[in-house]
């Protein structure tokens, strides 16, 4: 009898991709990526994990690897625990059929332009926003706005090139920037939004079913790198309830229902705003966190759906669980950081995990890459794991030598 495999495109250096290949396994499946550059997932190698190196921009090429591999395997799902790959991973589903997303509703989601062009039509309260391909849009489409607003590329996750720009120096600092090409992938496009101050929620979705709405804060602006997450969020029944309205909405008008979507909101002075639809599960901590709080392990339940079988979205635990994001001040050489294994034994803290050694060069850009390490706690109450986070926080210390400047 054939190896049922699991296949994934792509993973992730920091989030899921390392969760996906164990859920795999202990579901009885030999999972197996498929990469344009499996090196650059060091988990693969290191836990001797099957993987192949592949074109993954091309579909063609995608569907040549996975009719080799049916040759040796029972290929039981496809997916993947990366954006950018999962409308070709819904394609492939389509192709093979496996159960999978619709291609469609998945393209259109990660085109925040058009993702926001349908949600407007639906009458989904979103922020004003206008879509530029040059300079002169982007001023024009800003005094329209009103400053202050947020630039960022029509397509792109993890905060990439998402930018507040307050007045017009910044703005035409920002826009040159995204013009450069490299954050703007192949569309020059670029969304200029209407700033929706308030704070900051976001719904885990699966199929329809909402499983619960977390929290979050950032650090200083003028860019959006998550500091702080909390699941779930300290909400009245009726404000879960609003944003629950409006996230099965946003899954009725883009066509979505099948699978995670992770959708995040700011609650402004006119209630709600929808500031971003994914369809996937949130990256990094965030199953974890999750599944600490609430006991539902969102990637194991994900697979089952992948391979056609049975899911369970029952909560076995009620407590709060919160993760701190390790963020430096500064662009330097690492000297020393620790204090990781005081913070591993404190009380209710689940989980310490470094990114960076010693040595290391820091690099601020702005998005989720700036994090160099993060806690996660969890406890029966939000004042008790915030009170156990930040005694952990508290114990990890670095220092961080700034790069010569050229007068130096």
């Amino acid at each position: 009898m054939a190896k049922r495999a699991l296949v994934l495109v792509e993973g992730n250096t920091r989030g899921t991709g390392r969760q996906y290949v164990h859920a795999a396994q202990r579901l009885g499946l030999h999972p197996i990526t498929l990469s344009a550059d499996p090196t650059q997932y060091a988990y693969l190698a290191a836990e001797s994990v099957k993987s192949i190196r592949v074109d993954t921009n091309s579909l063609d090429a995608l569907v040549r690897e996975c009719y080799q591999l049916r040759a040796s395997y029972e290929i039981a799902g496809i997916t993947c625990a990366n954006e950018a790959f999962y409308a070709t991973v819904a394609k492939l589903c389509r192709y093979f059929d496996l159960p999978g997303p619709n291609p469609a509703s998945i393209e259109r989601c990660c085109d925040k332009f058009a993702q926001r062009q349908l949600l407007a039509e639906a009458g989904v309260p979103i922020p004003t926003f206008r879509v530029a391909e040059n300079a002169k849009d982007v001023e024009s489409s800003a005094a329209e706005i009103g400053l202050p607003v947020i630039l960022k590329p029509a397509v792109g996750n993890g905060s990439r090139g998402v930018r507040l720009c307050r007045n017009v120096d910044e703005l035409a600092e920002h826009t040159t920037y995204l013009l450069g090409g490299k954050q703007l992938c192949s569309s020059p496009r670029i969304l200029v939004e209407q700033f929706a101050e308030g704070p900051y929620y976001s719904a885990d979705i699966m199929g329809d079913e909402i499983i619960g709405i977390g929290a979050a804060d950032f650090g200083p602006l003028p860019h959006f790198v998550f500091r702080e997450t909390v699941f779930p969020a300290p909400l009245t029944d009726d404000e879960q309830k609003h944003i629950a309205d409006i996230s099965l909405r946003c899954l009725r008008t883009l066509g979505l229902g099948w699978g995670p979507t992770n959708i995040e909101f700011r609650w402004t002075r006119v209630g709600p705003l929808v500031i971003e639809i994914n369809p996937r599960l949130p990256g990094g901590t965030g199953p974890h966190m999750v599944q600490l709080a609430c006991g539902v392990d969102q990637i194991t339940e994900h697979i089952k759906l992948v391979i056609g079988e049975e899911w369970d979205l029952r909560k076995s635990l009620s407590h709060t669980a919160a993760v701190r994001c390790l963020l430096p001040d500064r662009d330097g050489i690492l000297d020393w950081i620790d204090g990781d294994r005081r913070a591993a034994a404190v009380s209710g803290v689940a989980e310490v995990q470094l990114y960076v050694e010693p040595k290391a060069s820091i690099v601020r850009k702005g998005d989720h890459r700036d994090g160099i390490g993060h806690i996660i706690a969890a406890s029966p109450s939000l004042a008790q794991t915030t009170t156990m986070l930040q005694h952990a926080a508290g114990l990890i210390d670095w220092s961080i030598t700034p790069f010569p400047t050229i007068n130096e």
